[in-house]
């Protein structure tokens, strides 16, 4: 079967949308001629190439796509290597990027296999696409090729079939009535659901999952870190989500240095702006940077680069642990956007992340 020229994943689950791509890509493996370097070497060697492995890149439509994945997307010739573009949140990018995009679809690069993934929420069995997506021509095309796939996410039965085919693949047994029992604690999260089975898989050791160990499953939904940040910048993240922070979202080794990584990145392009350089950035983006950037001034973005440090180094040092050093964290930048916020605007209310000493 000949492989779409490219895919359209509309889920609003994050695994469910991974794992669709490793079976789309485990079906189709590239050619052996797809891989030009390696087809030319052999046939010069006298054998034959087998096919290439799919080289994955992501991107994220939270942030402008970097020239690197407009390369790929066109890039042809004897040294390109077949990659599967992997684009995380593509419902955000903006609609100049979206009818670029389908105009560089309308060419198919045979080295380049783009999976455009829409984690929207459906309604009535539908998703919720933003209009100038659904009006495109690239979805039009895709949908009569059948090159999109559609899910709304897991379901009560859908938990439960998810259940069975993650521990068959891991070899997880459940006694009678366990697997009833834990899945009536598992929240509708692929990703979560995962997480609960390999550490319920760990309490049951060589033995199996037993119906009282459904007490183990403790999940908090997962954050969209971006989202995050950008409540952080604007000085208002809800009070749900900034207890679900401290108490184990983003608290642990896992997430505290990609968000030291974004929080560094963040801050360098909020100075380039304060100091009049040009930065790449989405139209819808732009403004509201350079109007944080002002806010904060340079003794604001000192100041968060002080905090990251302090909290890398807490770690690395074992003077605090993970959750420490990501509590303290937060909630300094909290208090810094929300100062800087209520400095700019003249009201001096004071915020959650301001009592008891920036806690809230």
């Amino acid at each position: 079967m000949t492989r779409p020229g490219f895919t359209i994943c509309i889920c609003p689950d994050a695994r469910l949308t991974r794992d669709r791509i490793d079976a789309l890509l485990a079906a189709h493996p590239p050619a052996a001629g797809d891989d030009s370097a390696a087809a030319s070497m052999s046939g010069e060697l006298g054998g034959m190439a087998a096919p290439a492995a799919w080289d994955r890149q992501a991107f994220w439509g939270d942030e402008l796509l970097p020239p690197a994945f407009w390369e790929h997307l066109t890039l042809q010739g004897l040294f390109a290597t077949p990659r599967a573009l992997v684009v995380r949140n593509a419902q955000n990018l903006p609609a100049e990027t979206w009818k670029r995009i389908s105009a560089a679809l309308a060419k198919p690069n045979p080295l380049a296999w783009p999976f455009l993934c829409l984690e929207v929420p459906f309604d009535k069995g539908q998703p919720k696409l933003p209009a100038h997506i659904a009006r495109l021509r690239c979805l039009d095309f895709a949908d009569k090729q059948k090159w999109i796939w559609r899910s709304p996410g897991l379901d009560e039965r859908g938990v439960a079939t998810f259940v069975r085919q993650h521990a068959a693949s891991r070899a997880i047994r459940f006694a009678p009535g366990a697997l009833e029992a834990i899945c009536a604690a598992l929240p509708p999260d692929a990703t979560a659901i995962a997480t609960e089975l390999e550490k319920l898989s760990l309490a049951a050791g060589d033995g199996e999952v037993t119906p009282a160990m459904a007490a183990l499953v403790d999940h908090a939904a997962d954050i969209d870190i971006f989202a995050f940040m950008r409540a952080l910048q604007a000085g208002n993240a809800p009070m749900t989500v900034w207890r679900q922070v401290l108490r184990d979202r983003l608290g642990g080794d896992s997430m505290l240095f990609p968000f030291l990584g974004m929080l560094l990145r963040e801050t360098r392009i909020l100075w380039q702006l304060l100091a009049g350089e040009p930065v790449r950035l989405p139209p819808s983006v732009l403004p509201p940077k350079q109007q944080l950037a002002r806010q904060l001034g340079h003794a604001g973005l000192a100041r968060i680069w002080d905090m990251a440090l302090e909290a890398e180094l807490g770690i690395k040092s074992g003077e605090r642990s993970p959750e420490q050093a990501m509590e303290m964290l937060v909630a300094g930048l909290f208090t810094l956007f929300a100062r800087s916020r209520r400095a700019a605007t003249g009201t001096g209310q004071a915020g959650p992340g301001q009592a008891g000493g920036g806690h809230p």
